[in-house]
Parts: C-alpha cells; structure tokens; sequence
C-alpha cells in the first residue's frame, strides 16, 4: 500500500515576496510496512510554475562577439512586441556601436530597460533571466543576484555550452514553454563565501591546539573584518599565484582541523563546478542535484591526497598555515581576485539561494547530453565483435 508521507512546495531560496515565480515539488511516496521510513525526493518532480504570467526579463548577452547582435535583436523584437515583456538588459549591452547605427532596432532599444553592474539593484525586479552565450554568461548572471535568483534559461551560443541546453534556432517556441510554466528546473547550489581579514589573532597563529580544534583567536566568530561575501555558483580557488614555493593552506571543517593543502592549491566547488575547473584536477563529476561540496586539490604535494566529497550545509574554512613561505590566492568563479595572508581566513558553505536552472528535456537527460556532447565523456572506438567464434581463447569448443 502506498502512503504520502511528505508533501510540501520547496522554495529553496526563491524569495516569494518579490517575485511570482515558485519551484514546486511533488509528494514524496513511501512503502508502509518497511521496516524504515525511506524519504526520497523525485527529481524530477522540481517544476517552475507561475502564479501569474512573468512580465520582466533580464537578456545576458556575451560581450565581446559581434555574432551574437542579430541573435540578441531578434529575441529582443520576440519579447517586446510579441509578448509584451519589459526587457532589461546591460547598459553597455544597449550602448553597443552596432545597435546604434541599426535604424530598424532603434525603436525596440529605446524600450528597452538598462543597469550597470555594482550601481543599479535589479533583484527585486526580473522575473526571468533569459542568457546568449556560453557558460560563462550563466556565471555572470548568478553574480549579479546575490540573494533569490530568478529562473534562468540559456541558449547555446558560445564556446562550450556545458550549462546552456537550450539551442537558439527554435527560441520562439522554447521561450512560450516557458512562459507557459511547468518547465522542468535544476536547482543548482551555489557556495556563501566570506573573506574576513585579521581573523587570527597575532599572537596565536603560529600554534594550534592540541585537541585539533581551530586555532588561538578563532574562538571569538566576530573578530575580524568581512570584507567580501560572495554567491558562488561554480567554484572558490585558492592558489599560490605568482610565488615559485609551493602554497601551504589549512582545511578545516565545522571548525575542526581536518588536514593541510601543500600543492598548487584547493578548490572548493559545488556539484556544478565539479565539471568544470575540479574535473581538470581530478574530481569526480557529480550531477548538479546531488547535495554536496567538493574539495580538490591542485596538484598536491602529497600523492595520497586525494579529493574528497563532503555534506552540504558543512562550514569549511581555509587559512594560511602558520609556517607558510608565501602568502595565498583566491578566487570566485574566476572573478575578484584577491590576496590572502597570515591572520585572514576564508569561509564556505552552501548558499540558500541556488540557481534555477531550466532544463530542455530533464536534469538527467541534459546532464548527462552536455557530458556526452561537451566533454565526450567515455567516447571510445567500439571494439568489434568477433566474426568466428573459434578465434576465442575463451572457448573450448
């Protein structure tokens, strides 16, 4: 006999005050008579459903390649005169020389809404983000709400298109999909990241504690200053930079010594950032939905160090070790890089505010597509079956 056991719309950080959008799920089922109860959440079931019709759009466009102005003025004429959206997009976006000179775009530019980056709040506002580009345009997007993000759907348009499922040559249909709801979402975790400066007090960084506990100073969580808190979605590198040693950080774990990184470095990503700069070093790909933090080393110095997979929700924290030649590097998706030196630490865990994802098919299917079509994952020549059976060592007959 079948019995619901547990029902309820997850939010998982979609901020519900501000936007008309809702990642919905279905009941979760359980046999009765088992011995445990076994709650397992469907996948499949994460929908994006709509209280009322979306209204205002963010288009991302690719700086940088001229082949994606006619693209970009094509959707931008579908959502304006079409569908009627309010469309929003970046101020050098709208400023772009190209644009300007196009006589027969100039009425859809003029409607169109514009920001700047790091002056202009637009997270209370956009319903929808729609991306042309690459992997990098969905990179960009997440930055730019460090809160509730909105729905994002991404049309391959650029290099790689590991994170974009979407092709662009049926976007008119795809988009009213959308618009419509009930659209399969991914939702993909990102990281909190804070860098607090002169964490460590002076005087006892050079000391641990003998139990492993975190070191002298760490017990007051407020000293120190914060002076950047980030959403990361793929992944927070710490690395040497310019030094010729080899870097020497400490990993701890809920405040727990766990080892020290001696190597080129560490990368702490999320199942997202497992394909892309963690793969390189050695991760394990892990699919986007799977709840977790990934820790890589970059070429270590010890050859049984290898990367490990640890529950989300946990706080790492990475400081310089105390008898460190050289200071550290790090940075966020690739971005705001800064310098890190004795006293400063830099804390992870997992942000409530994923990123919605919208899928073309499924989160399985596209997964596992971008796998095989980006990275040619486990492509191989066939090996050929044998025509006689007699050129079988194995057979006896």
């Amino acid at each position: 006999m079948l019995v619901v056991a547990w029902y309820k719309e997850c939010f998982l950080g979609l901020d519900l005050k501000n936007s008309d959008r809702i990642v919905s799920t279905m009941p979760v089922i359980r046999h009765a008579g088992e011995e445990r109860d076994r709650h397992i959440q469907d996948p499949a079931s994460q929908r994006l459903t709509w209280n009322k019709p979306p209204v205002n759009v963010l288009v991302i466009r690719k700086i940088r390649d001229e082949s994606l102005v006619e693209p970009f003025k094509e959707l931008c004429r579908f959502l304006v005169e079409e569908k009627q959206m309010m469309v929003y997009v970046e101020r050098r976006v709208a400023d772009d020389a190209t644009l300007s000179k196009d006589e027969a775009f100039g009425s859809i530019r003029n409607q169109l809404c514009t920001f700047r980056e790091g002056f202009d709040d637009i997270s209370d506002c956009i319903d929808l983000i729609i991306c042309l580009g690459g992997d990098g345009t969905l990179l960009y997007a997440s930055s730019l709400f460090q809160g509730s993000v909105p729905p994002v759907m991404a049309f391959h348009l650029g290099s790689l298109g590991f994170l974009t499922p979407f092709k662009f040559e049926s976007y008119k249909t795809e988009v009213a999909k959308v618009f419509e709801g009930n659209a399969a979402i991914t939702l993909r975790s990102r990281l909190k990241v804070k860098v607090v400066k002169d964490m460590l007090q002076r005087t006892g960084q050079q000391q641990h504690e003998h139990n492993g506990l975190l070191p002298h100073g760490h017990a007051n969580n407020e000293a120190g200053k914060v002076t950047l808190q980030l959403q990361v979605l793929n992944e927070v590198v710490v690395d040497r930079g310019p030094s010729s040693y080899l870097s020497n950080v400490d990993l701890y774990l809920d405040g727990r010594l766990i080892t020290s990184v001696q190597g080129d470095g560490v990368i702490v990503s999320t199942p997202t950032g497992s394909t892309a700069y963690a793969a390189a070093a050695g991760a394990s790909m892990i699919h986007p939905n799977v709840p977790a933090i990934m820790v890589t080393p970059i070429c270590p110095h010890s050859l049984s160090f290898r990367p490990i997979v640890v529950p989300a929700g946990v706080e790492l924290m990475i400081t310089l070790s105390p008898d460190a030649r050289n200071t550290a590097w790090v940075s966020f998706d690739g971005r705001k890089r800064q310098e890190i030196q004795h006293g400063d630490c830099i804390k992870i865990t997992t942000s409530c505010y994923p990123v919605p994802s919208i899928c073309c098919h499924d989160l399985v299917y596209d997964w596992f597509e971008s796998l095989a079509q980006c990275l040619h994952w486990n492509v191989r020549k066939r090996q050929e079956r044998l025509t006689d059976v007699s050129d079988s060592s194995d057979t006896e007959n």
